[in-house]
């Protein structure tokens, strides 16, 4: 098999992929992810996943890329990473007492194929107070992640209910990544 090559910095990222038991490297890409308004979240997910892999498959030719990219979604609104406290504190109230959806788009690319897909989980949220939100910005957790919250740390206390694979919410659905891999490896 081709070298794999993980196009992120993310160490959820990094360990989910450990599950697959492959070889990997890693290397994180910094690409404009400006996007139009008017695009929809499955095609914002793919669009960047596909561009970080592009960037990364140009460094490493000849090699399998892994490129992702996850957001959080309520109500039509792309939720990105906090700018700041406010930032933060304004989309965890938002999400407070409220089902909100997290996308997460894969790509898989070498200089043979490209493959695109992405995965849709529900997340219910418990109704927060502003005693917990604040603390949970204290801790620091919000400020690299999608919608300003990482459940698989101190957020975990803020979800009610979810509906899909627990696995796309931290950043890699990693299942179908291992299916989707091996239909590529094989095609």
């Amino acid at each position: 098999m081709q070298p794999l090559i993980l196009a992120s910095a993310s160490p959820r990222r990094q360990e989910l992929l450990t599950l697959l038991n492959l070889p990997f490297t890693t290397f994180p890409t910094d690409v404009d992810e400006t996007l139009p308004d008017s695009i929809s979240p499955i095609e914002a997910v793919q669009q960047l996943a596909y561009k970080k892999a592009e960037a990364a498959l140009q460094a490493h030719n000849g090699s399998i890329i892994i490129g992702c990219d996850t957001i959080v979604v309520h109500n039509n609104h792309i939720l990105g990473k906090p700018a700041d406290r406010e930032d933060a504190l304004q989309m965890l109230s938002q999400l407070s007492n409220e089902t909100h959806d997290v996308y997460t788009g894969v790509c898989i690319l070498s200089n043979q194929q490209t493959l695109l897909f992405y995965e849709r989980t529900e997340v219910t949220f418990w109704e927060l107070t502003q005693q917990e939100i604040l603390a949970y910005i204290e801790s620091g957790e919000p400020f690299d992640k999608a919608g300003s919250y990482g459940i698989q740390g101190k957020a975990a206390l803020f979800v009610k209910g979810i509906r899909g694979d627990y696995y796309n919410v931290v950043g890699l659905p990693i299942s179908r990544l291992q299916r989707e891999l091996s239909a590529f490896a094989n095609s």
